[in-house]
């Protein structure tokens, strides 16, 4: 087994990888073995920092800058990350943007945000990636959701939308994918003690609503979703794909 969840020969692209979740899995790709391109939209310092955690573990690594809100954003990940690595076998779409408000008060803008970078980022961008992975007949693509696709927030009404698009949409590509070796799933976290979270999380009556609704009792840590991520970016997830799969404390529970 332990064979089997090497990624060593394998290089990797995480978006939304300067922090979070999305640096938890970046690095722990690269524990695992493989090379990873650490993507941000702003905090450049951030991303150079997580690359020098990528290298620790004596693997390559690039920083690739890009709002994914811009519509040549993936073209240009791409042209990074073949510069830096070359093709890549495991893309993981981490990034999103999340704006919380009433829904009477969501603005054009706001929404057009959320839906470009949440759900058409991650199109274009399998899009950029995914011949190079049918060509090698190899290939593993994790999206990241949220609980909102069961237990959508009232101030996150976009958000949450996206969200069980993006499931929808890896529902739809896995049997297309299939047949080229590539598997496509959808981790979904909960309640993580992140730096978007850091604020709302602060607030104890918020707090103790939160844990309210989550069985495990307690705040998820960014880690927390790291395993699961590599488990499906290795061999040893090449049976499962097509799924979404909660990391939530039981959170999305009926």
């Amino acid at each position: 087994m332990k064979e089997k969840l090497s990624l060593a020969g394998k290089r990797a692209l995480v978006t939304g990888s300067s922090q979070g979740i999305g640096r938890s899995i970046a690095v722990a790709l690269a524990e695992f073995g493989a090379d990873v391109m650490v993507h941000c939209a702003r905090s450049v310092a951030k991303a150079e920092a997580v690359c020098q955690e990528v290298e620790a573990f004596g693997v390559r690594s690039g920083v690739t800058v890009a709002d994914l809100a811009e519509p040549e954003a993936a073209a240009k990940i791409r042209a990074d990350t073949l510069a830096a690595l070359g093709p890549v076998d495991v893309l993981v779409l981490n990034a999103s943007v999340q704006i919380r408000k009433p829904w009477p008060e969501i603005t054009r803008e706001e929404y057009r945000q959320q839906l470009d970078v949440n759900l058409g980022a991650s199109l274009w961008l399998i899009q950029q990636f995914v011949p190079d992975m049918q060509r090698a007949k190899w290939g593993r693509i994790v999206t990241l959701g949220s609980v909102q696709q069961a237990r959508p927030h009232p101030e996150m009404l976009v958000y949450s939308a996206t969200k069980a698009g993006l499931e929808n949409l890896v529902r739809n590509l896995a049997p297309q994918l299939a047949p080229d070796g590539i598997t496509i799933n959808n981790l979904a976290p909960g309640a993580i003690a992140t730096v978007r979270n850091e604020q709302v999380l602060a607030d104890e009556s918020y707090l103790r609503r939160v844990l309210q609704k989550i069985p495990a009792g307690f705040i998820g840590d960014p880690g927390d979703c790291a395993g699961l991520a590599v488990l499906l970016c290795s061999e040893a997830g090449r049976y499962i794909t097509g799924q979404n799969l909660f990391v939530d404390g039981g959170m999305g529970l009926p």
